[in-house]
């Protein structure tokens, strides 16, 4: 054979075409998240040594807008007052994925000794206070920036579209609406509609290079009650001259607490009802008009959810009732129940498992601390899943938890949490466009 056809005119044109393909491929996840893994410890210590508390994130909210026009994304500011979002167009047609961090610090002092610890304060309630990441959403903004960084770099050969979502006051603001739900209402999913939503939480219970999930209802909702016992001041040495609402609120917490274990169906899914405070009274022998109690309700099952507001204060009001005294009950809804979308969940797994392995995705049992996610959960199918924090070698049992002043992240997390946030977005587009062919 000679040399020369070798370069046969269809052979050549194979090969240019194979040569074109190959250029055109899309980087994988790993790659991608190797390049920005520096540039995403440089935003996280940044947004660590600098934080802002719920609806006060103005700094931050300015670093994500300049960090993301940079990129040359759609930005707008603004949203829920402080909110920021990226829309990234791809290049090809295809779904759009919304990926979500929240923003807010707490009113916590921090006591790290990282040299990037933060030594921020501010007022809350009325009172100064020292403000930290203490629940690592300092991380969440860096991964995400990272998430948005590589996929900027490859929008002409993504199959769709990528929403960020930088949400403030996750944390909540009482008596407020905020957080995911004004930005909801403000419109940003109608803008934008999204066909799925992923969000990720940096996990102390697990150890870095795991992840965490559950399928269906996940994270609880999270309710405040309020109860205000009204008896009849008197004596302490006279108590029948009187009505005791000291007695009376004691009567009523020991009845609340079989409304989860007696009145409603625990099989089909746990609650829990605590009171964090009670006020009342302030001299030994004066029993007072009055007794303040609040507290949380915790539930994982919306309609359930419905029947313990409704027995809260059926029982509060006839425990007062019987003694002669009056009970006035508000209950405040705060975040519905997470629930993660079980078809998302099922496709989305080898996603996580392809970055970890399989033997390093776990799941979880549920969690009853809450999440504004939900939300988001609640108008597009959701995942939300948990990146572990604590270094290897370490119990991750015994860590310091979420809202610690000790809190603290193994930084080899961030990259993985990018690379998943990756790969979940890009397998999805492959899935979704592969369905419609």
């Amino acid at each position: 054979m000679k040399l020369v056809a070798l370069f046969h005119p269809a052979l050549l044109s194979c090969s240019l075409l194979l040569s074109s393909f190959n250029l055109l491929a899309t980087p994988d996840s790993q790659s991608l998240a190797n390049d920005v893994e520096q540039q995403v410890l440089e935003w996280r210590r940044h947004f660590h040594q600098h934080p802002e508390l719920s609806n006060a994130e103005f700094n931050t909210a300015k670093t994500i807008a300049r960090e993301l026009k940079a990129l040359g994304l759609d930005v707008k500011t603004g949203i829920a007052g402080t909110g920021v979002t990226g829309f990234l167009k791809g290049g090809k047609p295809g779904p759009t994925v919304a990926l979500r961090a929240d923003m807010d610090g707490l009113p916590v002092t921090e006591q790290s000794a990282l040299p990037f610890a933060s030594k921020a304060k501010a007022t809350f309630r009325g009172q100064e206070v020292g403000v930290m990441h203490a629940c690592g959403h300092d991380t969440h903004m860096a991964m995400l920036l990272g998430a948005a960084k590589s996929l900027s770099q490859i929008k002409d050969q993504l199959a769709g579209n990528v929403l960020f979502i930088f949400q403030p006051a996750e944390e909540g603001v009482p008596d407020e609406t905020s957080g995911a739900e004004l930005m909801l209402k403000e419109g940003i999913f109608e803008q934008y509609k999204p066909d799925v939503a992923f969000g990720l939480h940096i996990w102390s219970s697990l150890n870095a290079g795991t992840i965490g999930y559950r399928s269906g209802p996940a994270m609880a909702s999270a309710d405040q009650f309020e109860i205000i016992i009204k008896g009849r001041q008197t004596h302490g040495s006279r108590p029948w001259g009187g009505v005791d609402p000291i007695v009376v609120a004691a009567q009523t917490i020991m009845a609340v607490q079989t409304i989860a274990s007696r009145q409603v169906n625990v099989t089909k899914a746990p609650s829990i009802i605590s009171f964090g405070a009670i006020e009342g009274g302030i001299r030994n022998n004066i029993i007072p008009d009055s007794v303040k109690m609040i507290g949380t309700i915790r539930n994982f099952d919306m309609g359930i959810r419905e029947q313990i507001h409704e027995k809260l204060k059926h029982t509060a009001i006839y425990v007062a009732k019987a003694a002669g005294a009056e009970a006035q009950v508000k209950v405040t809804l705060g975040y519905p129940v997470t629930v993660n979308d079980p078809k998302l969940v099922a496709a989305s797994l080898p996603s996580l498992e392809a970055v970890v392995g399989k033997q390093n995705v776990v799941e979880m049992d549920l969690v009853t601390g809450a999440e504004d996610f939900s939300y988001f959960a609640s108008q597009v199918p959701g995942f939300f899943y948990f990146l572990g924090a604590t270094a290897k070698g370490i119990d991750a049992r015994t860590a310091p938890s979420n809202h610690s002043p000790l809190f603290h992240v193994d930084e080899s997390a961030l990259k993985v949490g990018v690379q998943t946030l990756l790969q979940a977005t890009l397998d999805y587009m492959e899935r979704t466009n592969a369905a419609k062919h």
